[in-house]
């Protein structure tokens, strides 16, 4: 006899019905992407809204993909010789790196594994300073676990003191973003040494070093250094900014092996492929060649912060890809600006502008543009 139950026998169904998510997938915010400049006749426009590097990877990287022929086949999930060569570039252990579809992948796993929402219903916390990293309370509210955001200091900084304060025997993980994205400045050693004094030693900490290479403050936190003195400590980096891999999606967490441990069960089965594999050990192998040309960014971003201060404006240290502008209610109005001057920006209304450091001419159309700007 057959078990097939008709539609008039079973549940009716109610076609009205409206296909939603869980609570808090409505409750996050939105994403948004650095937008392509205008195209304007007679004018090259730039885009100065996504903190790209303008010239891309090395010629040895592109050479290292160019005759990939496996697209029929998986990745290594353990992303093997990648993390090899992390380990020898940095003098960390392989076993202790965990690469994930760009930084942002790689705190996917970290949050997904260690905050969320626990059997009784309760929420975990993860504290972080904002305005930071627009993906942190997308990447929280997607585990179930509640975002914990401290406002930053006036200068773009963290208020580290105001974290510590905040801390609840809720909170699961910490997020530090050096330097801070969109804002610009960076962590000190000893302000960082004193907070984690007062952090327990079960709660997570999270240095994202997304734009570390282009730190030039000696005073400025290094990662890997306060990962040997401190077991509850991750280090997050990246190959998409300074290596000019974004597009490739490929990052990494280094943390102790029993952080490692759990991340490699939340991590995402061939997140990284073979050619972002290829591309970033290429990049590796050529690193003093990456490195000089991150000179070359760093001195075009001096040469706009000091042209800006010049003008009169107030900069946040700059210490990554980018420079801000704490714009406030002329936030939109500048944007608009920039458009049509075929440069685009990454507007964070009513709070400020971002501005990628690009090509020279870019640059100093931005620069520009500050002083039309100011003069209006």
């Amino acid at each position: 006899m057959s078990s097939h139950v008709s539609p008039s026998e079973g549940v009716s169904a109610d076609h009205g019905q409206e296909i939603l998510p869980r609570p808090a997938v409505g409750l996050l915010p939105k994403y948004t992407a650095g937008k392509p400049p205008r195209v304007l006749e007679g004018l090259t426009s730039y885009k100065l809204s996504s903190n790209e590097v303008a010239l891309g990877p090395l010629p040895q990287v592109r050479e290292a993909v160019a005759g990939f022929d496996g697209f029929n086949r998986y990745p290594d999930p353990l992303v093997t010789q990648l993390r090899e060569r992390i380990a020898q570039a940095f003098g960390v252990p392989a076993e202790d790196v965990v690469t994930g579809a760009g930084s942002l992948g790689a705190l996917i796993q970290i949050i997904g594994a260690f905050a969320g929402q626990n059997p009784d219903g309760s929420q975990d916390e993860v504290l972080y300073a904002w305005r930071s990293f627009e993906a942190y309370p997308i990447c929280v509210g997607l585990a179930g676990a509640r975002s914990v955001q401290i406002p930053l200091l006036p200068d773009g900084r963290h208020d580290l003191d105001a974290m510590a304060a905040a801390i609840t025997d809720s909170t699961k993980v910490i997020l530090l973003c050096t330097p801070n994205n969109p804002t610009g400045p960076v962590l000190r050693t000893q302000e960082t040494h004193d907070f984690l004094a007062k952090v327990p030693s079960n709660v997570l900490v999270v240095i994202d070093e997304a734009y570390v290479e282009f730190v030039r403050d000696p005073d400025a936190v290094k990662g890997l250094e306060f990962l040997e003195r401190y077991p509850n400590v991750v280090v997050l980096r990246t190959f998409s900014k300074a290596h000019g891999l974004a597009g490739l999606r490929v990052g990494y967490s280094v943390s102790h092996p029993e952080v490692t441990q759990y991340l490699r069960l939340s991590a995402t089965p061939f997140a990284v492929s073979q050619v972002a594999e290829r591309a970033a050990i290429a990049s590796l192998d050529h690193l003093p060649e990456v490195l000089e040309r991150v000179d070359g960014v760093v001195a075009e971003r001096e040469r706009v912060v000091a042209a800006l201060e010049a003008q009169g404006w107030e900069i946040p240290q700059a210490q990554g890809n980018f420079v801000w502008l704490p714009l406030g209610e002329e936030t939109a109005r500048f944007a608009e600006l920039a458009g049509t001057h075929g440069l685009s920006v990454r507007a964070f209304a009513p709070e400020g502008v971002r501005v990628s450091i690009g090509e020279p001419e870019a640059n100093t159309r931005f620069i520009e543009l500050c002083e039309e700007f100011r003069r209006a």
